[in-house]
């Protein structure tokens, strides 16, 4: 159990607060982990387990399991947490070139959370911004707002410049 405990609170531990550079090249979240131990946490993927009867699964599968549905559960709810939603009629104006953003993503293992920075937004017909060309570390991606969520900015970042960073 406690193996079990100390991986959830690793994930808990890794979820993007703000965007720890002001550079609208880096893809670098503050995290919960800089404050404990200096930097992210960085884990190793394991393939995914799926759901089988979990008292007849090896120690170790077990643990994994319940770990990775802990991801799945948390992950979307942190998302769903962070999301504004907005009427389709008006845009909110939140989301702008350059806001660092989290991508829902329900492949993606613990730890790995989807980030990217917004370098394009595409209004429709009616002038009303959905959708967003997304810069990631796999290439450029086009979504939907509701697929996007901006994470809040530090009163630390709107007082930086650009190319200053917290220390």
């Amino acid at each position: 159990m406690a193996t079990c405990l100390t991986q959830i609170e690793a994930v808990l531990n890794s979820r993007p607060l703000t965007p720890l550079f002001n550079d609208p090249t880096d893809l670098t979240p503050l995290t919960p982990a800089h404050f404990l131990i200096g930097r992210s946490l960085i884990m190793l993927p394991h393939p995914q387990i799926q759901s089988i009867n979990v008292s007849s699964l090896q120690r170790f599968r077990r643990i994994e399991y319940l770990k990775q549905h802990f991801w799945v559960r948390f992950s979307h709810e942190y998302v769903v947490w962070l999301q504004e939603r907005t009427k389709w009629r008006r845009s909110s104006g939140e989301l702008k070139e350059g806001t660092l953003v989290v991508i829902k993503d329900k492949s993606s293992p613990p730890l790995m959370w989807l980030l990217g920075r917004i370098i394009r937004v595409l209004p429709g017909r009616d002038g009303v911004a959905r959708v967003a060309d997304i810069r990631t570390r796999k290439g450029v991606i086009r979504r939907a707002f509701n697929t996007i969520c901006a994470l809040p900015i530090s009163s630390v970042e709107k007082i930086l410049q650009p190319g200053q960073y917290v220390e």
